[in-house]
């Protein structure tokens, strides 16, 4: 729970609002935390490489519906943008190849592709980064954009010619003045291999949390690190959610604080069923990426809301915590209200009980999972 405080900066801020019932800035930042846009830049050549690693970006493959085509769709020189279907506030946007000709105007290009606007930018390649690449990188850090080097591996690629492209573009880099630079291998069809993870870690301490959020919970579960991070994520969202309970509970009105626990706890488990990948869309896709049988994983699911978020059940568990709230529980509210406002503590304590105990529950179906349909032992 120690990282659930420290990932959250909101705890202070919600503990004021608490003390002085404001509820309206209690659920401004749960609104924050459940709907978050993002935009994601990708600059570089169009060729299979990078439309799987966008497709593998939004959770989809070959054939699925809207996935990104090779060759592509677009015109050469005109962006295209790829909505992830579950997440529709996570965008990532196609940029066209930098040229390789001199001379080469890079204000004209970030002009031109609203660079400004995106929250991050991932340049990739399949061979050498270019003199011109960096020029676009070096604009774009003047506007305190985050730029990343990608180098995507192909199916030919071996361990040893990523490595030599990988050094090959280290000294383009340098050679154009980069301090310290970073280019990171992806494999663009299998995510968990070669080192996205490495990444989208750099990513996620460079983005602001509200975005980093939203961003670590629109990304596919495609290995056990990934559950863990969005686990703690969702845990926070609970830590907030809890904070609204509390709020709320101070009204003296028959019935609205459980009409409230009950839809923002539904809210919640059903961002995290299909953050973690759960729903039977999610799981069948990811049966048929892995050519297994779709029947085989969506068993690896006991927990009933990994199978469907039912206003019945949350409601169950909220009955549950009710009855049997913990005493380590009950001592972390200390820390969340102020101590005018531990009359409501009941209501925070039932809420972030019941919230944790179901994202542990999902977690543990979303880590089995990933476990079998990647071949990695528990």
């Amino acid at each position: 729970m120690a990282e659930v405080i420290k990932s959250l900066n909101l705890l202070e801020s919600l503990k004021e609002s608490i003390e002085k019932n404001n509820i309206s800035d209690i659920k401004d930042a749960v609104e924050d935390m459940l709907i978050s846009r993002i935009n994601i830049a990708l600059v570089g050549e169009r060729g299979g490489e990078k439309a799987a690693f966008i497709n593998s970006l939004r959770g989809l493959g070959v054939g699925n519906e809207g996935a990104a085509l090779c060759p592509s769709s677009a015109a050469p020189d005109e962006l295209a943008v790829f909505p992830n279907p579950k997440h529709p506030d996570f965008r990532l946007w196609d940029l066209p190849a930098i040229p390789s000709n001199t001379p080469f105007d890079p204000e004209n290009y970030l002009e031109r592709y609203k660079i400004i606007r995106y929250n991050s930018i991932i340049m990739t390649f399949t061979q050498n980064s270019s003199s011109n690449m960096v020029a676009v990188w070096r604009e774009a850090r003047s506007l305190q954009k985050d730029v990343y080097f990608a180098l995507l591996a192909s199916d030919k690629d071996t361990e040893k010619t990523l490595e030599a492209k990988k050094k090959a573009s280290l000294e383009v880099l340098k050679a154009e003045g980069v301090s310290q630079p970073k280019v990171l291998l992806v494999c663009p069809t299998a995510l968990e291999k070669l080192e996205f993870l490495m990444l989208l870690e750099v990513m996620l301490g460079d983005l602001p949390e509200i975005r980093a959020h939203a961003l670590l919970l629109a990304l596919p579960t495609f290995s056990s690190t990934l559950v863990a991070k969005k686990k703690e994520a969702f845990k926070a969202l609970g830590w907030a959610a809890a904070s609204l309970s509390a709020g709320v509970s101070a009204i003296p009105v028959p019935l609205v604080a459980s009409m409230v626990d009950a839809s923002i706890a539904v809210r919640i488990l059903t961002k995290a069923q299909i953050s973690l990948c759960l729903d039977d869309e999610s799981v069948e896709r990811l049966a048929r990426q892995r050519g297994m049988d779709p029947t085989k994983l969506k068993g690896l699911r006991t927990c009933l809301l990994s199978v469907e978020i039912s206003k019945s059940e949350v409601k169950r568990r909220l009955s549950v915590a009710e009855k049997d709230t913990s005493t380590a529980t009950t001592k972390l509210v200390e820390l969340a209200m102020p101590r005018h406002a531990r009359s409501v503590s009941r209501s925070f304590t039932v809420m972030l009980q019941a919230i944790n105990s179901a994202i542990d529950d999902m977690s543990a179906d979303a880590d089995k999972i990933i476990a079998v349909a990647t071949g990695v032992s528990q």
